[in-house]
């Protein structure tokens, strides 16, 4: 019978520096969405408790001490362990430090980047997965265009203005379902996404998964994300 992932690892260790003055005193997991007086990684540990997730590794770095002391005070839905790279790893080095503390290693594991919002069925993702066989599958989201569209025809007339459009790429959203073998794939330090995912890409072990037809995403990046989050998350309330 297949079963999805009950261990996950949240990469919350970036600076936010776009996120400014936010990230000032705290870490960009760590800024609230508008509204919901919840940070970021506290709506993230929810959605993956909600989606069968019972131990998450938090990898912390920029000011780990105020995302460590709302982790220990918080009511949170599932069991966290905190970890912090004494040395800077790069993102394949700190995804295996992470690893490396999770509770079951001979089974599969989700990881996400701290920084997203998003909420779709990571069961469906899992079940995907192991269709696929694959080592490691992404997630892939197709994100609007910040600018304005402009269509034309053939003869160079503009026919029409398309206000963000969906962008005709696919692009990596930050959340991932690894295999028990990924983890020993991963580079003591440096960057995964320039040898490991390449090198499995290359063997047909590296699978995409695209976010369902209405599936929530966004990067939270710059202060416009967080005041359009907090729109959208009006909306749909």
């Amino acid at each position: 019978m297949h079963t999805s992932p009950t261990q996950a690892v949240v990469l919350a260790g970036g600076q936010g520096s776009r996120l400014r003055p936010y990230t000032d005193d705290r870490p960009k997991p760590m800024v609230e969405i508008p509204g919901t007086g919840t940070p970021i990684i506290g709506h993230q540990l929810s959605w993956l408790a909600a989606e069968g997730v019972t131990d998450a590794v938090v990898s912390c770095g920029h000011l780990a001490e105020v995302l460590q002391e709302w982790l220990e005070t918080a009511d949170l839905p599932l069991k966290v362990t905190t970890v912090v790279e004494s040395e800077p790893l790069g993102r394949g080095g700190g995804l295996k430090y992470a690893a490396a503390h999770l509770p079951d290693p001979d089974r599969p594991w989700y990881a996400t980047n701290g920084d997203i919002w998003t909420r779709f069925s990571l069961r469906e993702m899992a079940e995907f997965h192991t269709e696929r066989d694959a080592t490691a599958t992404l997630a892939l989201a197709r994100p609007r265009i910040p600018w304005g569209a402009v269509e034309t025809d053939a003869f160079g007339h503009i026919t029409d203005f398309i206000e963000a459009p969906p962008s005709p790429y696919l692009i990596n959203a930050g959340v991932y379902v690894f295999s028990p073998a990924f983890t020993d794939l991963l580079p003591e330090r440096g960057d995964h996404e320039r040898t490991t995912f390449p090198r499995l890409a290359r063997e047909r072990r590296l699978a995409g998964f695209p976010l369902p037809q209405g599936a929530y995403w966004r990067a939270i990046d710059t202060a416009k994300d967080l005041t359009e989050a907090a729109k959208e998350l009006a909306a749909q309330a």
